[in-house]
């Protein structure tokens, strides 16, 4: 990827901060303003200080009071109406930024988020985006004004004496070298400290959602000085960040004072041999503490253009990524579903895979009549959840296709397919919502009775026992809840979403044998009207199925009915008695 330079990364945030530019500019307006209203008080003082010098009169006195007064007064609006121009757009372009992000953030696979940590995700969301805002508002807005400020007021000094002027300036000088350094060093400085602030966020986040195993375990010290670690680290790098800050702030304070000094200096000689008045150089010397605070500013307005720069950057990581599962350029509908689902050759290998490796899926066919039940089974590792996840596109297939009533499932949007298509994973997430919103997530406009018999079907009567029935709200991740209510819950969320095609990832490993037994049975007069592909991990749920398909070696190698199979395949009965096993250690538990 091409290295982009600090104002090309910084510049690709404005079309997302158009609606915000009017007053950001009309801000900078304000803030240039206030500023040229200060420098032009010099001017007063220097009629001032040659009038006193030369006797001047009281009304002359008085007027040139006044006019630093009406000056100082018209700064003092210009910098309210910066702030009130400023303050409200800002928090709308991180709104927007924001809404932009979680967007981009649900259009991306599966993929993407298997390989980046939450953390990460969840800074890039919150801290980093509250840094571009105030750089918008604040930042950009001084960074500019008091940029301008400062070469308007050498032009000033200049015109008091050129001389002045000249060692003014390069007695400042050195500050631009400085700052250029200070850029180069300070960018990685920062970056590194908003990734670990990202890792983190992801420490603390693993470790509330895994409470309960550290506590099992006894491990929460560890993750404790896990933790302390990682937020040390943190801790030296904003350190270093806060070194590299005050060191440039000591030139900051140190120049712009040796450089009044020179000046003030030279400046009396001027004024001792009558190449000067004394009202210039008062003005002179006033134009330089006018300058002071725009020259003092540059420290801070630098390094926060520099955080606002690595925000940048890895707010773009994330919306850069190439979502790999798009809808079709032209989409295909389904007018009249069956359910019919069909996998052609299908090949599927993960992008980390080995070269030398063969793919997961290595040719994989199948055809699922309308309203049949197929129960996948295979060995730990031969692919069954990786196939069943393609169905709904949460992966893409490598090769072949998958089609559902004769549509490939990559012409049809993915809203499209997904209403047609319900999945019911082993590990249940349920959502800081309502059991009813979570129960129906996937057809919100569902009816009373819908949502009774989903949850009927699924034996999820446990609901009108909690405190506020339908309507409590349960905790995150549903953690609040057994794993065989969340099970339960997330499947009837699947049963109520009324699709076509059902795909069942082994929902009812956290069942008890009597539960199981009881779902089944009603799973049973959902499946006649529905076609079910089902993860088996157990035999009473191959017993569940039409047929059963065996996976092996990354391909069906046999299909057909649980008796037949049994009778004729090897391998199928090696499965198979696996299965026995582990469903009779779970009934001795």
């Amino acid at each position: 990827m091409k290295k982009r330079s600090a104002v090309g990364t910084l510049l690709r945030i404005f079309p997302y901060a158009k609606s915000a530019l009017p007053r950001v500019i009309g801000g900078t307006l304000a803030a240039i303003a206030a500023h040229m209203f200060a420098l032009a008080i010099p001017q007063y003082l220097k009629n001032l200080v040659n009038s006193l010098a030369h006797n001047g009169t009281q009304a002359q006195l008085l007027i040139a009071v006044l006019a630093v007064l009406g000056l100082g007064m018209l700064e003092a609006l210009m910098v309210l109406g910066r702030r009130w121009l400023v303050l409200t757009p800002g928090t709308h372009v991180e709104a927007g930024l924001r809404r932009t992000l979680y967007a981009k953030l649900q259009d991306l696979p599966v993929s993407f988020h298997d390989k980046w940590p939450s953390g990460q995700l969840l800074s890039r969301a919150t801290g980093d985006l509250s840094l571009i805002r105030r750089w918008l508002s604040f930042g950009l807005v001084l960074l500019v004004a008091n940029g301008i400020t400062m070469v308007v007021g050498f032009v000033i000094l200049f015109g008091f004496h050129w001389i002045l002027g000249t060692i003014f300036l390069v007695t400042m000088a050195p500050l631009w070298v400085i700052g250029f350094k200070f850029e180069k060093d300070y960018h990685t400085t920062a970056r590194r400290s908003q990734d670990q602030a990202g890792d983190l966020a992801t420490s603390v986040e693993q470790s509330v959602h895994g409470i309960r195993v550290l506590k099992a375990f006894g491990r929460g010290e560890f993750m404790t000085g896990k933790f302390s670690h990682d937020a040390l680290e943190l801790r030296k790098t904003e350190l270093l960040k806060a070194k590299m800050v005050s060191n440039l702030w000591l030139y900051l304070s140190m120049i712009p004072e040796f450089a009044v000094g020179l000046s003030l200096f030279a400046g009396v000689y001027l004024v001792s041999t009558n190449q000067m008045s004394i009202g210039d150089l008062a003005a002179f010397m006033a134009t330089t503490v006018v300058l002071r605070w725009p020259t003092e500013s540059i420290g801070f307005l630098l390094s926060m253009t520099i955080d606002a720069q690595t925000a940048v950057e890895r707010f773009f990581e994330v919306l850069d990524e190439p979502v790999d599962i798009a809808d079709p350029a032209v989409a295909q509908t389904i007018t009249a579903p069956t359910g019919r689902i069909t996998f052609e050759n299908v090949h599927f290998r993960y992008q980390d895979a080995p070269s030398d490796q063969p793919d997961l899926l290595n040719g994989v066919n199948l055809e699922i009549e309308p309203g049949e039940s197929v129960a996948l089974i295979g060995i730990t590792g031969s692919g069954k959840t990786t196939l069943t996840a393609l169905a709904s596109r949460l992966y893409e297939v490598t090769a072949g296709s998958i089609k559902v009533d004769g549509i490939d499932i990559r012409d049809l949007t993915r809203e499209e397919l997904r209403s047609h298509v319900a999945m019911a994973f082993e590990d249940a997430t349920l959502f800081s919502t309502s059991v009813r919103e979570n129960v129906l997530l996937g057809r919100p406009d569902s009816d009373e009775a819908e949502l009774t018999q989903a949850l009927e079907i699924a034996q999820a009567g446990f609901v009108h026992e909690l405190p506020a029935g339908l309507d409590t709200v349960i905790g995150e991740e549903g953690l609040s809840l057994s794993g065989g209510q969340r099970q339960r819950l997330a499947l009837a969320r699947a049963v109520a979403a009324k699709p076509s095609v059902l795909v069942l990832d082994d929902p009812l490993s956290a069942l008890d044998v009597d539960t199981e037994a009881m779902v089944e049975d009603a799973l049973r007069t959902v499946l006649k009207a529905t076609t079910a592909l089902i993860v088996a991990h157990r035999p009473s749920t191959v017993q569940l199925a039409d047929r059963v398909a065996l996976l092996q070696d990354g391909k069906i190698t046999a299909f057909g009915k649980h008796s037949d199979l049994l009778a004729t395949n090897e391998h199928y009965r090696y499965v198979i008695s696996s299965l026995d096993a582990a469903g009779q250690m779970i009934e001795v538990k």
